[in-house]
């Protein structure tokens, strides 16, 4: 087996250390660290003197930010996002014998807490432009079992949810976006997070957003969900020993809150250079390879940039050794997954999402990405995809 697939389990595909060559960041948090310094170590400074280290008040003060940022009435903080999307199911009372609706071609926590809570993943097909659930096929799937719609908001976009929310509505099903990679995107002025009775996003180091640890957030305008949200976040109590619920340890540490009030501030210009990033590659790469669209009414946060090409494998052996880090997400699709076999799909059921498994690769993409770095990122893409391509034969007629 090629040294590269052994590494992909990791996501990165990093330089072998023999080769002279600079290593490339595929998302470089050394850079925003030494940007932020002052601020990040001021934070958690004053976390360190205060010894608050669990729900602190940085906790407090990092909800409300985010309320008024996403446009929503609640914020919580969560231990991670895969614990966010866990509590909000319970939130919801969906359990054993009962279906929550989302999507193969993601990674594993948004079935994962399906099944954590008891319940049956039961997949959509993505659109092939935007990775996203096929919203056409969505109405399809919904049995007298649904009990929520959970759709995930790929790579850094939503998908439709006007239509996705029209349905459900007729179907008086709740919907909750996963908007782990879309932190900072839009839909026709609205901010992801806040376009569905519940979101939920992820704090992980990689994200748009990051902490420096497990992090993550849900956000909604109810009142009794959020309450009880809060109350299963912390073992099912609002207040001193008085356990309404079967809740669980998913309080977010205060130092991780202090990170991200740090980075905070800077937050819309990041998602700015993301932005701007993005239509650059896909200007330079359009024509070479498959590149990203971005859906109408939509803006895009690049949390990772993913183009796709038949021969991805080749294409990352080759930017591998030149010192470029690429990664897949991901390359298999859930319902391949050993852990999801008893949902009885078989190869050929998702067929949008199995050829997005085999060809998608992610370039790197932060906010602090040099010209000079996506021009040598563009220039080891073309080479390596137009070299592959069947040149004519010389001497062949062309023409008639």
């Amino acid at each position: 087996m090629k040294r590269w697939r052994r590494s992909v389990v990791a996501f990165w595909f990093f330089l072998p250390s023999t080769l002279n060559r600079r290593l490339m960041q595929f998302i470089d948090l050394q850079t925003q660290y030494r940007r932020y310094q002052a601020e990040i170590d001021a934070r958690m400074r004053a976390v360190l003197n205060h010894g608050q280290f669990i729900l602190g008040p940085e906790i407090a003060e990092l909800e409300s930010v985010l309320a008024r940022y996403v446009g929503v009435k609640h914020c919580l903080t969560v231990a991670s996002g895969t614990a966010g999307l866990e509590i909000a199911l319970r939130a919801l009372g969906v359990g054993p014998g009962h279906e929550v609706i989302t999507v193969p071609f993601t990674w594993i926590s948004s079935a994962e807490v399906i099944g954590l809570v008891g319940a049956k993943p039961v997949f959509v097909d993505i659109e092939a432009g935007s990775y996203n659930l096929n919203s056409e096929l969505l109405e399809q799937a919904v049995t007298p079992r649904t009990r929520a719609i959970m759709p995930v908001s790929l790579f850094g976009q939503m998908p439709d949810y006007d239509r996705i929310n029209r349905l459900a509505a007729r179907r008086g099903l709740p919907v909750i976006e996963d908007g782990a990679q879309s932190f900072g995107a839009t839909q026709r002025g609205r901010r992801s997070c806040g376009v569905t009775l519940i979101g939920s996003t992820s704090f992980y180091p990689a994200k748009p957003l990051g902490c420096y640890g497990e992090g993550g957030a849900l956000f909604t305008d109810d009142d009794a969900l959020a309450g009880k949200m809060r109350a299963i976040r912390t073992h099912g109590a609002l207040q001193g020993h008085h356990h309404f619920l079967l809740g669980t340890n998913g309080r977010c540490d205060t130092l991780q809150a202090a990170v991200l009030l740090a980075k905070l501030p800077h937050f819309d210009w990041e998602v700015q250079e993301r932005s701007r990033l993005g239509a650059r590659y896909t200007e330079l790469l359009r024509g070479v390879c498959t590149v990203p669209e971005v859906m109408p009414g939509n803006t895009h946060v690049y949390a990772q940039y993913t183009i796709r090409t038949p021969n991805r494998d080749g294409l990352a052996e080759q930017l591998q050794a030149q010192g470029i880090p690429a990664a897949v997400y991901y390359p298999k699709c859930l319902h391949e997954q050993p852990v999801f076999s008893a949902c009885g799909y078989k190869p050929g059921d998702f067929p949008a999402a199995e050829q997005a498994s085999r060809e998608v690769l992610s370039l790197p993409m932060h906010a602090f990405l040099g010209q000079a770095d996506q021009d040598r990122v563009v220039a080891a893409v073309k080479a390596a995809i137009l070299s592959s391509r069947p040149q004519p034969g010389r001497g062949e007629a062309t023409g008639r």
